[in-house]
């Protein structure tokens, strides 16, 4: 049986999350993950459900407070799918189930990873971010799955795939419908900018024009 702590929120494997605890069934569960050594899942709550989320492990209380809340690091080990959900564990405060830890199906491609470093670099241009992060290859999906603009219901589906062909296919196909997008925000950002500016226009050559 694995505790478990829903957010609305997608964690993937490998990830670092800071997490503020401040509610007495998560002070008790990280109270047992320090103690005792135990890990526990994040399921996402999305659409009313909890069915897949990452078991995580307490990598460190970075503060205590005197109330019992704390400060407190985790990492993301390895994906689930809940079969069976109970709101409270006998004797704790917090839910737990039973799970379906997942593995994948196959390893990345250099080229894709190369695609869609290139499609990050670019969507990064056009939003003019200052100091972006930087990724290398080798790397996986999910390093830059938090980076690319997905939506909650975006990072749930790629949380879902089983491949990390699909994964990288899965972002290059989101970028390549984003970059677009953003471009056309920009050259709209261009002309709201330029209304009541003094203009230079081309003359027109009128002399091929007929009425």
């Amino acid at each position: 049986m694995l505790p478990l702590f829903p957010l609305q929120a997608v964690v993937y494997p490998g990830e670092r999350l800071p997490l503020y605890i401040f509610e007495k069934r998560y002070q008790q569960l990280i109270d047992d993950c320090d103690q005792e050594g135990i890990s526990f899942g994040i399921p996402t709550y999305i659409d009313k459900q909890l069915e897949y989320g990452t078991e995580v492990k307490l990598h460190k209380i970075a503060k205590k407070y005197p109330d019992g809340e704390s400060d407190v690091i985790c990492k993301g080990t390895r994906i689930f799918k809940i079969k069976s959900f109970h709101s409270q564990l006998p004797g704790k405060l917090y839910a737990g189930g039973e799970v379906e830890f997942l593995t994948d199906s196959d390893s990345g491609a250099e080229e894709l990873q190369e695609e869609l470093l290139k499609n990050i670099a670019i969507l990064y241009v056009e939003l003019t971010i200052d100091d972006p992060p930087v990724f290398n290859i080798p790397f996986v999906s999910y390093q830059v799955a938090h980076k690319v603009g997905l939506t909650l219901h975006q990072e749930y589906h790629l949380l879902k795939l089983r491949s990390e062909l699909e994964r990288l296919n899965y972002l290059i196909g989101h970028l390549k419908i984003t970059i677009p997008v953003v471009r056309e925000m920009n050259k709209a950002k261009e002309v709201i900018n330029m209304n009541g500016h003094f203009k230079n226009f081309d003359p027109l050559d009128f002399e091929d024009f007929k009425i």
